[in-house]
C-alpha cells in the first residue's frame, strides 16, 4: 500500500510537471523562438512576449559583422502608425528597445535583417508583447507555491478515485483549500499588483485565467460538499479532475488583460533609441 501511495504520488507530481510546462511553453506570454540564416551561419533569436511597465523591452539579435537591420513597432489596439527605424550591427549584435507601456498595455513589433541580397523577416507576424506591473516576489511565490500543490493533489485524487481508494475526502479536502488560497486569494492580488484589478474574469470580464479558476474550484466545492455526505461518491471527484485538466490545457493568460489605445487619449510616443 505504501508503495503503491508513493507510485501515484510520483505520477501526480510527474503530470504536473508535463502540464506545467506545456501552460509555460504554449501561452501567449512565453517568448518566441527561432533561428535566421546569415552569412551561411545559423542564428538564433528569442523575441520577448512579456515584460514589466518599469522598464523597457530589449529586442537583441547576434550576426554577423556588418549586418544591417529594420525594426517597426506600433502599439497594439491603437491609430498609431508603423515606426521603422534602421538599426546596425555594433559588437556582433543588433539591439534595440521596445519603450515601457503601462501595465496591459502592448505593443506590436517585427525586425528584418539584411542578408546582403534582401530583408529578411525574423517571423512570419508581429510579435505581440504585453507589459505587466511588477509582482513582488512574496506574492507571486506563494501564489505559484499553493497552485502547483492545488493541481498535484488535484491529480492525486483523481489517481485515488481510480484506483478505488479510501483517501478521496481528505485529498478533495486540501486540493479545495489549496485553490482557495491560489486561485482566488493569491491570484486577484498577483493581477492587482500585475494589471491593476483583482479581478478580470466572469461577470466583469472573459479573462481565461481568472474563469479557469473559478471553473475549477467550484467543481470542487461541489465535489468536496457531496463527499462530506457520501465518502463513497467517485463521480463527482472523477469530475472535478478532469474539469481541472481541461482547465489546465488552456495556456496561461489567454484573453488576459488587454489596454485598448483607441479608447484612451493620444499621447507621443516614447522613440525607441537605436
Amino acid at each position: 500500500m505504501k508503495l503503491r501511495s508513493f507510485l501515484l504520488w510520483l505520477l501526480a507530481f510527474i503530470l504536473m510537471g508535463t502540464l506545467a510546462v506545456y501552460q509555460r511553453a504554449t501561452g501567449p506570454t512565453y517568448p518566441q523562438k527561432g533561428s535566421v540564416v546569415l552569412q551561411g551561419k545559423e542564428y538564433k533569436f528569442k523575441l520577448l512576449r512579456s515584460q514589466d511597465s518599469d522598464k523597457e523591452a530589449p529586442v537583441e539579435l547576434e550576426v554577423p559583422a556588418g549586418t544591417k537591420a529594420i525594426f517597426r513597432y506600433k502599439r497594439f489596439k491603437s491609430h498609431d502608425e508603423w515606426t521603422a527605424i534602421e538599426l546596425d550591427e555594433k559588437n556582433g549584435k543588433i539591439s534595440t528597445a521596445i519603450p515601457m507601456q503601462p501595465p496591459a498595455g502592448k505593443v506590436e513589433y517585427q525586425m528584418a535583417v539584411f542578408d546582403g541580397e534582401k530583408y529578411i523577416p525574423l517571423t512570419d507576424e508581429p510579435v505581440i508583447i504585453r507589459f505587466k506591473g511588477p509582482v513582488p516576489a512574496f506574492v507571486l511565490v506563494p501564489h505559484v507555491f499553493f497552485m502547483f500543490f492545488a493541481m498535484v493533489f488535484s491529480l492525486r485524487t483523481g489517481l485515488e478515485v481510480l484506483v478505488k481508494g479510501r483517501q478521496t475526502y481528505w485529498m478533495t479536502s486540501v486540493t479545495l483549500l489549496l485553490f482557495l488560497v491560489g486561485g482566488l486569494i493569491m491570484g486577484p492580488i498577483v493581477q492587482k499588483y500585475a494589471f491593476d484589478a483583482y479581478w478580470t474574469g466572469w461577470p466583469f470580464g472573459h479573462d481565461l485565467t481568472d474563469n479557469k479558476t473559478l471553473a475549477a474550484f467550484i467543481f470542487w466545492l461541489i465535489a468536496w460538499l457531496v463527499l462530506r455526505k457520501n465518502r463513497e461518491n467517485r463521480l463527482w471527484p472523477a469530475i472535478a479532475t478532469v474539469v481541472m485538466l481541461a482547465v489546465y490545457l488552456i495556456p496561461h493568460s489567454v484573453l488576459g488583460s488587454e489596454l485598448d489605445y483607441t479608447e484612451l487619449e493620444a499621447k507621443p510616443q516614447t522613440e525607441i533609441a537605436p
